[in-house]
């Protein structure tokens, strides 16, 4: 079957930037799936995506639908045939159906039953007849959260639609929507060469677009460019640049041919706390940060311009320019922030909602130094700390800096309180009080974190369980499936032996003036228990292994661990098999005997066998 290649791009006014990379990877599997459905076979496909255009290239795509024979079936001979041989009713109407007279019918065994048959060859539809549709409906199912109108047109889209390119092999398919036509005309850079390229075949499109639009349509090859360029111009410096995947990813959307340029600012800024500044560079000014060889943030940062300037130091002044409000803010923060002691702010908790049935954040901070106090006493760890810690953990959520700077929760609190003069245990613990944030991330280094951490994420899980909002389906707007396993990794990973429904009830306790429902300490064990298993599943533990620790139910998740551990090395030894099927057999044989009085010597004489005796010499030596 004779194929071509097909290129669509939609041009656009710029595209979200945090979406671009989504929406590319979107159309990309709408369309193939589509052509897939339609039985069009196609070697390969490349996605494109730029801050003006989604493109898609379809390699080698079949100009038609293969011709299919279509067999039909209708009703079994013996009910399509009277006693005399005509045709009943059953057998006029199915040959009507297939335009045929009776008598054309052909006749098929189907599962033993001789049934009225008719085949017909299906002409398959050419590629160009079906691809405008398709295009079509990938565009109406594209994720888009927000879509716009613009001119008098009822057509929504992510952003306003200037042209559509759609070329089949040379051709031109024809397709309008969003007031536009199909041609084969695409746009260069908005600003390097903002005019029109006419393409004379889809195979050339990236390569015109480099050479002619200077617009580098990978989304891929542009990022990998772009990571290129920051790391040479922290080598240039005698630095290192930290390259952020998120905000490389953002970046690579926002520019279609990037150019890197380093640029300065005053050290002074320096003073202020490093993520702080860092915060204010990415998120304000999508700028890369450097740092020495002791991983230090020195006064420089990488920007990524989206054109080629004749004066790039002209540039360089403008983007510092820029820079430095953001920079004074955050020192500002810091500076009147410190003013204000972290524990003056406790009070002012009070006007904060943790959540209508739960109370305010202040409430929720007594309870969780309650329970991190009760957690400490079990661990063996500083009550006095940890209650300082829990105390002190929402207070920054009053400041400035935070305001600003959401993430930096926690983070601020330590460095305030570090002013403050506050026990470094303490100012470890309120930085590390949300760890771990996601999978794979870092646990509290301090014990007084650990407890603080646990204690934060269990203090939820009781109160939201107790009022009958636990996690359902996809909605966990609390992350409590996140927290059950951050508290089983801290208490596993750091070898802690807590029991946890003694913490469970610990923090039922400190609901004192909150009903709660009768059961929650039940349902919370079981939510863990649950999340242990995911987990443990997660990492190659076989559901047998797990169950058979299950039906212990020990509430000390670090020996519930070390059980399962033991049972998984068991289950891989050869003699596996043969020892558990002998272990079975001694159960059964003890559960048919009388009850054995507690205290009951064995009489050795009774012990013949050589393998016997060394077992009754191990159990007095043990016990």
């Amino acid at each position: 079957m004779p194929a071509q290649d097909l290129l669509i791009e939609i041009g656009a006014e710029e595209l979200p930037p945090k979406a671009l990379s989504s929406l590319s990877k979107a159309f990309e599997e709408l369309v193939t799936a589509a052509l897939k459905k339609e039985s069009l076979s196609f070697d390969s496909a490349k996605r494109f995506a730029t801050p003006r255009r989604l493109a898609l290239l379809i390699y080698a795509l079949q100009e038609a639908q293969e011709d299919k024979q279509i067999e039909r079936l209708g009703p079994a001979v013996s009910a399509a045939f009277d006693s005399d041989g005509n045709p009943t009713p059953a057998a006029s109407g199915f040959a009507k159906s297939c335009g045929v007279d009776v008598h054309e019918l052909a006749r098929t065994e189907k599962d033993g039953v001789e049934k009225l048959s008719f085949s017909s060859l299906q002409q398959g539809q050419q590629t160009i007849a079906l691809v405008p549709e398709i295009i079509r409906q990938a565009l109406n199912q594209l994720p888009v959260p927000k879509r716009m109108r613009w001119g008098s047109s009822r057509e929504e889209f992510v952003r306003p639609v200037h042209w559509l390119m759609l070329l089949f092999g040379q051709q031109v398919i024809d397709l309008e929507i969003y007031g536009v036509s199909s041609g084969n005309n695409s746009y260069g850079h908005r600003f390097l060469h903002n005019k029109a390229i006419s393409l004379d075949a889809a195979e050339d499109y990236e390569e015109c677009l480099k050479e002619r639009g200077r617009v580098i349509p990978d989304f891929e090859g542009r990022k990998a460019l772009i990571r290129e360029l920051i790391i040479e111009e922290g080598e240039k410096s005698g630095a290192q640049t930290v390259v952020d995947e998120a905000l490389l990813d953002e970046v690579t959307a926002l520019v279609e041919y990037p150019v890197a340029l380093t640029g300065d600012f005053d050290e002074e800024f320096l003073e202020v706390p490093a993520e702080a500044l860092i915060l204010a560079m990415k998120s304000h000014q999508k700028c890369f940060y450097l740092v020495d060889e002791k991983e230090t943030l020195l006064p420089k940062f990488v920007t990524v311009s989206n054109i080629v300037s004749k004066d790039p130091m002209q540039v360089i002044e403008g983007n510092e320019r820029v820079i430095r409000p953001r920079l004074a803010d955050a020192r500002f923060f810091f500076e009147s922030d410190k003013k204000t002691p972290l524990a003056s702010r406790m009070g002012l908790l009070r006007k904060i909602v943790f959540q209508e049935k739960l109370g305010t954040v202040y409430d929720k901070s007594v309870r969780v130094a309650k329970l991190a106090v009760a957690i400490a006493a079990d661990l063996g760890a500083d009550t006095d700390q940890c209650e300082r810690a829990a105390m002190l953990s929402k207070c920054d959520l009053l400041t400035s800096m935070v305001g600003e700077f959401a993430d930096l929760q926690g983070l601020m609190g330590s460095y305030y309180a570090q002013h403050d003069g506050e026990a470094e245990e303490v100012c470890s613990a309120l930085n590390e009080q949300y760890l771990p944030r996601y999978a794979g991330d870092s646990l509290p280094e301090s014990t007084t974190g650990a407890v603080l951490a646990m204690a934060d994420k269990l203090d939820a899980m009781v109160g939201l369980f107790g009022i009958g909002q636990p996690p359902t389906g996809s909605k966990d707007p609390f992350a409590l499936r996140r927290s059950a396993i951050g508290i089983l990794r801290i208490l596993v990973e750091k070898e802690l032996d807590l029991d946890i429904v003694k913490a469970i009830e610990a923090s039922l306790a400190s609901y004192s003036d909150i009903e709660l429902q009768a059961n929650t300490t039940n349902q919370v064990f079981e939510f863990l228990l649950e999340r242990f298993r995911a987990w443990y599943l997660e990492t190659g533990i076989s559901s047998e292994v797990f169950q058979s620790v299950f039906a212990m139910r020990p509430t000390r998740p670090l020996d519930f661990h070390h059980r399962i551990q033991a049972v998984h090395n068991f289950d891989k030894l050869p003699e596996a098999v043969t020892l558990a099927a002998a272990n079975k057999r001694v159960s059964n044989l003890l559960s048919k005997q009388k009850e054995v009085t507690e205290g009951s010597e064995c009489s050795s004489n009774l012990l013949t066998e050589a393998a016997e005796q060394s077992l009754h010499k191990e159990i007095q030596i043990k016990c």
